[in-house]
């Protein structure tokens, strides 16, 4: 277990890529468990549990079927256990190091640094997103920070149309 969340910490940091971790549903599985804890974890510091289910399974639907199409449209379906682990798991661990920085922010007690610090892992999260879709499909950076923009946008204007709450729209 530990040379798998190496994995995930190597790929964070652009060092690993997709295609380094195992083809295995069990560990999908995992992540995917891992995924909805911390998820609904950060969900739950300001929705109530039965949206926080909502917004969990949505964003399982928009992860794994914008991966889907993806790699099915570039002929890659074969990557897809793998992807979707990298995906799942590099976003629960910056979720999970999210997590001491949205409590602050929610009860009000955030400053410019907490802001920052947020910021910074937005800008990281989708930089990883970026490295994992470039090596998933074996393109150049510039194109999975695209796609990965693309995709982080969509989803963000998805949820909000779901969920207006989460958009803060009355």
């Amino acid at each position: 277990m530990y040379d798998i969340l190496k994995l995930i910490f190597d790929i964070c940091l652009f060092k690993k890529g997709p295609e380094d971790l195992p083809h295995s549903i069990w560990l999908l599985r995992l992540f995917l468990a891992v995924y909805i804890g911390v998820r609904a974890l950060m969900l739950s510091i300001h929705f109530d549990w039965l949206n926080v289910l909502l917004q969990v399974v949505a964003d399982i639907v928009l992860v794994m079927g914008f991966f889907w199409i993806l790699l099915y449209l570039a002929r890659k379906l074969g990557r897809f256990y793998q992807v979707i682990s990298a995906v799942l798991g590099t976003d629960t661990l910056i979720s999970f190091l999210a997590l001491p920085g949205m409590a602050t922010m929610e009860t009000g007690q955030g400053g410019l640094l907490v802001v920052l610090v947020m910021l910074g892992l937005i800008g990281w999260h989708w930089a990883v997103i970026g490295h994992i879709i470039r090596n998933a499909l074996d393109q150049s950076l510039s194109f999975g920070l695209g796609l990965a923009f693309l995709y982080l946008l969509g989803s963000y204007q998805v949820m909000a149309l779901l969920f207006p709450e989460v958009a803060g729209v009355k």
